[in-house]
C-alpha cells in the first residue's frame, strides 16, 4: 500500500469509456483500480501498464462487497470513484427474467451506493472526488428502457444525497452521456437518426466524457451537479 500514490478505482474498466479513462489516469500518474465483470482483453492492456485489475459481477451484492474489501486491501485513502459499470438491458431483456431485472437495478444504483458508502472513509481521507455515469435518459425516460432509466434515475439520486451527506471532505457528481460512441449492433439507419436528432450532428467520441472527468474531478466548488455530455441530443428527446 503506497500512501503517496493517488488512486482511482474505476468501474466497468475492460472496455469503451472506462478503458479509456483508464489509460488517461493512468497517464496522469494514478495508481487504477480497474474493476472489471468479464471483458477482460482491456483490463490486460491496463495491467501490463501497471492498473491493478479486480474482477466483480456487480450485480451480485456479495460479490460487490468483496471488491469494496479489495479496494480497502489495496489503498487506505482513495481519490477517485468512477461509477461507470453498465448493463444497458431493455425491457424484452429485462423481462425475460428477474435475474435480469435485478442485474439492471444493482448494476446501476444498490452496487454505486455500496461502494461510495463503504469506502467513504478511504475518500474522505484523500478528499477525493465520486463522479457517476448516468444518462440523458434520466430527465427524460425511455419507453423501451423502462427499468434502464429507473435504475440510472436512482443513480442521479445517490449522486446528489451523497454531495450532501459527504460534503465538505468529498464531492459527488455525475455525467449525463449521449451519443459518444455508437454499440457495434447500431445500424445505419439508427446512427443516421441520432446524429439527425443531435443538434452538434456527430459521434462525440470518449475524449469530452474525459474531459468532462478532468473537469468535475478538479473544480474544488462544485458538487452534486449533473453535466451532459450529449452534442445537444437531450434537447431532442
Amino acid at each position: 500500500m503506497d500512501n503517496a500514490k493517488k488512486y482511482a478505482l474505476v468501474t466497468g474498466a475492460g472496455r469503451r469509456f472506462g478503458l479509456a479513462l483508464a489509460h488517461a489516469l493512468i497517464d496522469e500518474g494514478y495508481q487504477v483500480l480497474a474493476h472489471y465483470n468479464t471483458s477482460k482483453d482491456g483490463i490486460e492492456e491496463l495491467e501490463q501498464r501497471g492498473a491493478i485489475g479486480l474482477q466483480a459481477n456487480l450485480s451480485q451484492l456479495n460479490e460487490v462487497h468483496q471488491l469494496i474489501h479489495a479496494v480497502q486491501q489495496h489503498c487506505s485513502r482513495l481519490h477517485l470513484l468512477v461509477n461507470n459499470a453498465s448493463c444497458f438491458f431493455d425491457n424484452a431483456r429485462v423481462d425475460e427474467n428477474d435475474a435480469n431485472l435485478e442485474a439492471v437495478l444493482n448494476v446501476h444504483t444498490a452496487a454505486p451506493y455500496l461502494l461510495i458508502n463503504n469506502l467513504q472513509h478511504q475518500l474522505r481521507d484523500a478528499e477525493g472526488s465520486v463522479i457517476n455515469i448516468t444518462d440523458i435518459y434520466v430527465d427524460s425516460p425511455s419507453t423501451d428502457y423502462v427499468a434502464y432509466c429507473a435504475a440510472k434515475a436512482g443513480l442521479a439520486s445517490l449522486t446528489q444525497a451523497f454531495a450532501k451527506k459527504l460534503a465538505p471532505a468529498v464531492r459527488v457528481n455525475a455525467i449525463q452521456p449521449g451519443p459518444i460512441l455508437f454499440l457495434p449492433e447500431h445500424d445505419s439507419q439508427h446512427r443516421q437518426k441520432v446524429l439527425a436528432e443531435t443538434p452538434l450532428n456527430l459521434e462525440g467520441g470518449l475524449e469530452p466524457m474525459i474531459n468532462a472527468v478532468r473537469f468535475l474531478r478538479d473544480n474544488p466548488f462544485i458538487t452534486g451537479e449533473s453535466i451532459k455530455v450529449d452534442g445537444g441530443r437531450a434537447l431532442t428527446i
